[in-house]
């Protein structure tokens, strides 16, 4: 097997914080959330949730589908992995 080592790090900066691994496991109950659902149900600042949503998007954990004037989050396989995984450690 052949890892590529720099994506592997992508991911794991991509979920490596407490309210990235909050956001995957809300996400994880909850499918098909915006920014500011998440945001409430979290007691987090919109903008700070914004913010790592596009990082989990970007390590490709969290998917984005477009509704009218509002964008839905959910998991990937990627992320369900990364879940499982993190959940490991309780």
């Amino acid at each position: 097997m052949n890892i590529k080592y720099k994506r592997v790090e992508k991911i794991v900066k991509g979920f490596a914080n407490h309210r990235r691994i909050q956001i995957l496991e809300l996400l994880g109950r909850i499918s098909n959330l915006s920014v500011d659902d998440i945001s409430q149900n979290l007691n987090v600042g919109f903008f700070t949730i914004s913010d790592h949503i596009r990082k989990l998007a970007d390590a490709g954990l969290v998917e984005k589908r477009y509704e009218g004037r509002f964008v839905m989050h959910s998991l990937t396989k990627r992320g369900r992995n990364i879940l499982s995984f993190c959940k490991m450690f309780k």
